[in-house]
C-alpha cells in the first residue's frame, strides 16, 4: 500500500496509536506540504500585487502610504520565507525519523501541539522553560 493511501481526509492522529506511526507521519507530511504551498501561493499573489502597484503616486502622502504598505508586505514575506525554512526542516526530521520528538528531552511532543504547530521542535514544558530563560536574560 502506498503511503498516500494510508490516510483519508477524515483522519486525525490519536493518542491511542503508536506515536509517529506511518499514518501519523503521512498526515503531518501532507499538513506541512499544504502549509508550504499556501505560503508560496500568497507570496506569488503579493509579488503580483507589488508589481501592479508600483506606479508613481503624484501625491506625497499617497506615495508614503504606498511605501509603508510595501515595507510591511516585504517584512511579512521575509517572515514567511523563514517559516518555509522551518517547514523544510520539519520535513527533513520526518524523513530522518526524529519528527515529533522534543529536541531538548527526546520525549514525544503532544499530537495536539504538533497539529496546532507542526513545526514545533520542543514539548510544551521545554518551550516554557526556554521562554522563561529568555525572559530572565532579556530582563537583565
Amino acid at each position: 500500500m502506498a503511503a498516500a493511501d494510508i490516510i483519508d481526509g477524515d483522519y486525525r492522529p490519536s493518542e491511542d496509536e503508536t506515536f509517529m506511526n506511518e499514518r501519523q507521519r503521512e498526515y503531518f507530511r501532507r499538513k506541512l506540504h499544504a502549509w508550504k504551498d499556501d505560503i508560496r501561493k500568497e507570496a506569488r499573489e503579493t509579488l503580483a500585487t507589488l508589481q501592479t502597484e508600483s506606479e508613481n503616486h503624484p501625491d506625497i502622502a499617497d506615495r508614503a502610504s504606498s511605501e509603508t504598505d510595501r515595507a510591511i508586505e516585504l517584512r511579512a514575506r521575509d517572515r514567511q520565507r523563514k517559516l518555509i525554512a522551518k517547514i523544510d526542516a520539519a520535513l527533513t526530521r520526518l524523513d530522518e525519523g526524529t519528527y515529533g520528538y522534543c529536541e531538548e528531552t527526546g520525549e514525544p511532543i503532544s499530537l495536539k501541539r504538533l497539529d496546532a504547530r507542526p513545526i514545533a521542535t520542543l514539548s510544551i514544558e521545554a518551550q516554557e522553560r526556554h521562554e522563561k530563560r529568555e525572559k530572565v536574560y532579556r530582563d537583565d
